[in-house]
């Protein structure tokens, strides 16, 4: 059986708004993307993946779906859509795109009919509940943007559930009225030719049916009153539910009446239930191919926690298949937000790449990552995130890692727009330009592009098993085996330079910063190595 092509694949990921826009509306757009896909294929990539584009009031940057069948006007319409897609397939790219399923905008016609009255067609299409006997709300649920998970709705006398904005509210999936619509819109998607979904918040499709409130999170220390009131619960009625499991069934079964179709699920929890839930949701052949986790989206940057990770799913999921990233359009992008541990923003950058690229499972990269592109110091009128302007200064929010991409240094807005970009091309970005890359043939994007091509040449890299070797802080190290072939991989996470001693014969081989001499390897500060080898070899430190 030929090996399906997301088991090793590298996905970079698109922020339409911020990739190109061809307009002069300082809004990217799908012409921009299909004008710019040569430079992602030229990356080595296997496949992209769209945020967002359907119809949408934009209370949250395309998260909030009016229209789960239409493209929104800000990126183009459904032809553009179809010639972007074609185009990537000519370049040998698949094309996946965000499904929000769990919620859809208030402006949906779902939603304008569901609040009319309790009585409608689609009355019971979302989560409405009475209010307390007090008025309250009907548990303690906070939502992720602030306040209750509940927004109160006069028309019908009763409170409506959002995770998110309260222009976002949830579908009561526990209808079946409501997943067969959401399936329908999947094959809409799947029949146009699209390659699979990244399946958001894919751990909130249902609700405790029962409105139990949740209990505190238990927290080591003194507890004082936090920024994200969301993380103050222990959320394990909100989400996590067991019927998403049945659901994902049905989802993951209408996926394989189609060819080469995948489907990758973000589990929106972090530390050991992100790891749990990976594993849980992708168990066995009938749920997700892959889940796309938080875990490595964080400030922790040591041996253990990155070990701690992926060897918790496998333990946890044998046969399951992981997806891994270390930045996205949700959080600060990682050369800054690991900078109090590297050499420079240049090393860093090397060094992550190398880690990602060795991980066993699939990548996920983000825009501009492969520039070493840094995150952007906003000022507070220049936000749009609502999340930041409703908690600065206390959250800093999304937009500093999604401003725009910079192609040209010599061009107005590092030729992202030729008008008013929707959020500013400042400086420390256009430093990292595709042009000035280009003109380098040892800095980062050629980095990525000969590492890139190392993961995909290497049979190790693609499918060897990994085995981890025990090194004390500040080192990550482990062998991947296929068949009599190995290759082991170190890292030094620290800033400081770190010599290892070598028992066995191996060889440097592929993109790496160290120097092996005889029984001697030693690794610059963020230095990495890859040693090929066919009988055993040892490190010590």
């Amino acid at each position: 059986m030929m090996r399906e092509w997301w088991r090793d694949a590298v996905i970079y990921q698109i922020y339409p708004r911020s990739f190109q826009d061809s307009t002069g509306d300082g809004v990217g757009d799908l012409n921009g993307i299909t004008q710019r896909l040569p430079y992602v294929a030229s990356l080595g990539v296997d496949c992209i993946w769209l945020s967002p584009i359907f119809t949408s009031p934009q209370a949250d940057m395309g998260y909030d779906v009016s229209d789960y069948t239409d493209i929104d006007p800000l990126f183009g319409t459904l032809a553009d859509f179809d010639r972007m897609l074609a185009t990537a397939h000519e370049l040998g790219l698949k094309v996946i795109t965000d499904q929000v399923l769990s919620h859809t905008s208030d402006k949906h016609p779902w939603f304008v009919e569901s609040r009319k009255d309790r009585t409608n067609p689609k009355a019971d299409w979302y989560v409405w509940a009475d209010p307390l006997e007090d008025g309250s709300p009907p548990t303690n649920w906070h939502s992720h943007f602030g306040g209750p998970a509940w927004e109160f709705d006069a028309m019908r006398g009763q409170y409506y559930l959002h995770n998110f904005l309260s222009q976002q509210p949830d579908l009561n999936f526990h209808n079946p009225d409501v997943v067969a619509a959401i399936l329908d819109t999947a094959r809409f998607w799947l029949d146009r030719g699209l390659d699979g979904f990244r399946l958001d918040t894919v751990n909130y499709y249902f609700h405790d049916k029962k409105l139990r409130s949740n209990p505190p999170a238990k927290r080591a220390g003194p507890q004082v009153m936090a920024t994200d009131l969301y993380g103050m619960q222990d959320n394990i009625h909100n989400k996590n539910q067991p019927e998403n499991l049945a659901f994902l069934e049905q989802l993951r079964s209408l996926c394989d009446q189609y060819t080469d179709i995948m489907m990758v699920g973000e589990v929106g929890d972090m530390g050991q239930r992100s790891i749990d839930l990976m594993a849980q949701y992708t168990a066995g052949n009938g749920r997700l191919h892959m889940a796309y986790s938080f875990a490595m989206l964080g400030p922790d940057f040591s041996p253990e926690h990155f070990r701690r990770c992926i060897e918790g799913f496998q333990k946890g999921a044998p046969d399951g298949q992981p997806s891994w990233s270390f930045s996205n359009h949700d959080v600060p992008r990682h050369v800054t937000r690991w900078a109090k541990h590297a050499v420079s923003e240049d090393a860093i950058a090397r060094l992550s790449c190398a880690m990602l690229m060795s991980f066993e499972g699939t990548i996920g990269v983000y825009q501009g990552e492969e520039l070493g592109q840094t995150e952007t110091v906003m000022e507070y009128h220049e936000l749009t995130d609502l999340q930041a302007i409703r908690f600065w200064p206390g959250i800093k929010g999304r937009d500093g890692c999604r401003t725009p991409m910079v192609w040209d240094s010599t061009a107005p807005n590092a030729g992202f727009t030729t008008g008013t970009p929707w959020l500013p091309v400042k400086g420390p970005q256009v430093a990292h330009a595709v042009d000035l890359a280009e003109a380098s043939n040892d800095g980062i994007l050629q980095f990525y592009r000969d590492t890139i091509g190392f993961r995909k040449t290497h049979p190790c890299m693609t499918q060897g098993k990994t085995a981890w070797i025990k090194l004390p802080d500040p080192l990550l190290a482990f062998t991947r085996s296929v068949d009599d072939r190995h290759l082991t991989c170190v890292f030094n996470l620290s800033a400081e330079p770190v010599v290892l001693h070598v028992a066995g014969s191996g060889t440097l081989t592929g993109p790496q910063n160290a120097t092996l001499d005889a029984d001697t390897l030693t690794l610059p500060g963020n230095g990495f190595a890859f040693i090929d080898h066919a009988d055993k070899l040892k490190l010590k430190v």
